[in-house]
């Protein structure tokens, strides 16, 4: 890493009455050969550090210097300055390689490595908690992506990735925020399906370590139909981790029970994001999908380090800023099984958008839900609990044996055949 200083260089010599004055970078003022600092001063700039105005000297080797400097060193004496004993660092001008064209200081790391963090968008840039690992082909039965941690353990992302961000410590280094209660309101969200995307990825929720797979029914992967004017997944698409819908428990509000899977996300955001990629989202609403008699809770979230996140509170702020995209997402959900030959899709509420305080509540039930599943305090039926993580589950594995759960997938090596549906469907009245 590279501290460049910022000095003003005046140089005694040149003709009379008059001086060179150079502007440079320093690593070290040593690196100068021989430089002696006659004078520093530091001067206080507005929003940063001080900057140092260093006046240096020239060797003067028998007390020829300003003679040797301004080029008019008699021939009888031929004496040098004395060697610098700081080994060249090849900072500056001074001990730079002889050649062509003017000097230029060394490069900087890029500006993520001096942060210590990942490159990304947004306000807070931080490092990548969670890693995926790919087994299979893409667009095949036995494709699988596995998640690891950042100590690299395969951990199951249905149960080992905790819900709600750490409100206190993002990645053990304390938080500045200027509103507690916005941070009371950010959650962990494992990303699924990428927008503009068709085929339909799942966590796997009955498979150990619940990798994240394509959906297959009556033995065919499933792709969701392009309807006009939209191109597959008009959002990203994902679940929050730590919830469940539970299918034996009727939700009050809309006299339905779970559908028997983590809760949906929406991610409205600018950036389209990756399969796999842990983002925190910030939860402005929520929709009540009826499908097949279950609740399907659809939440309406937005990724916190997106440029317009500071915008976005609730869900009033949706229709303020992204006119017409609430309208869509709710025809989107009614629709998007007609080119499959089924009927609409109903809600509750009559299709209303309810606020962040109503889904909130939503969230914080499917959490208790999740909880008691594994804790194994309900019936859970083929869900898979195996967890590393939640040391007080009956489920808990050791990484030991959670590496065998992995490698003893079995998987092909063929390439998969994208049956994705490239046709816009349009819908009569």
């Amino acid at each position: 890493m590279y501290t460049l200083i910022s000095g003003r260089v005046r140089l005694k010599g040149g003709g009379p009455g008059t001086s060179v004055s150079l502007r440079v970078p320093l690593c070290n003022p040593a690196n100068l050969p021989g430089a002696l600092i006659s004078r520093s001063s530091l001067h206080s700039q507005r929003g940063g550090g001080g900057v140092p105005n260093l006046r240096l000297g020239v060797p003067t080797p028998g007390g020829r210097g300003r003679r040797r400097a301004a080029g008019r060193v008699p021939r009888h004496h031929p004496r040098e300055a004395e060697p610098v004993s700081t080994p060249c660092a090849r900072c500056c001008h001074c001990c730079a390689p002889a050649g062509p064209g003017p000097w230029a200081p060394p490069p900087l790391p890029p500006p993520a490595l001096l942060r210590g963090a990942s490159a990304g968008p947004g306000p807070r840039r931080t490092m990548a908690l969670y890693r995926t690992e790919e087994r299979g082909q893409p667009h095949s039965p036995d494709y699988r992506l596995f998640f690891k941690n950042v100590a690299g353990h395969y951990i199951s992302p249905f149960h080992d990735i905790p819900l709600k961000v750490d409100s206190e410590e993002e990645n053990g280094i304390p938080t500045k925020r200027a509103r507690n209660d916005e941070y009371e309101n950010v959650f962990n969200m494992v990303v699924e399906v990428p927008r503009w995307t068709n085929a339909k990825m799942e966590i796997a929720t009955k498979e150990p370590l619940n990798p994240i797979k394509q959906d297959v029914k009556d033995g065919k992967l499933r792709y969701v139909a392009n309807i006009f004017p939209h191109k597959g997944y008009i959002w990203n698409y994902g679940a929050l981790p730590q919830t469940w819908e539970d299918p034996h428990r009727k939700d009050k509000s809309t006299d339905c029970c779970g559908d028997n899977d983590p809760i949906d996300v929406c991610e409205i955001g600018s950036k389209v994001l990756s399969r796999g990629e842990v983002v925190h989202v910030k939860i402005l609403g929520v929709l009540a999908l009826i499908d097949q008699g279950e609740t399907d809770w659809k939440l309406i979230a937005i990724n916190v380090n997106d440029p317009e996140a500071s915008k976005f509170h609730d869900i009033e702020d949706v229709k303020k800023y992204k006119p017409g995209y609430l309208e869509a997402t709710l025809n989107w959900f009614r629709f998007y099984k007609i080119p499959e030959g089924k009927p609409e899709n109903q809600f509750a509420f009559n299709g209303e958008f309810k606020n962040k305080a109503f889904a909130l509540e939503v969230i914080k039930s499917a959490h208790e839900c999740w909880r008691a599943l594994l804790m194994d305090k309900c019936d859970g039926g083929a869900i898979n609990c195996t967890n590393v993580q939640v040391c007080d589950s009956p489920f808990h594995c050791s990484q030991e044996e959670a590496r065998s759960l992995v490698e003893s997938v079995s998987f092909s090596l063929n390439k998969g055949s994208n049956e994705e549906d490239q046709v816009w469907h349009f819908l009569g009245k």
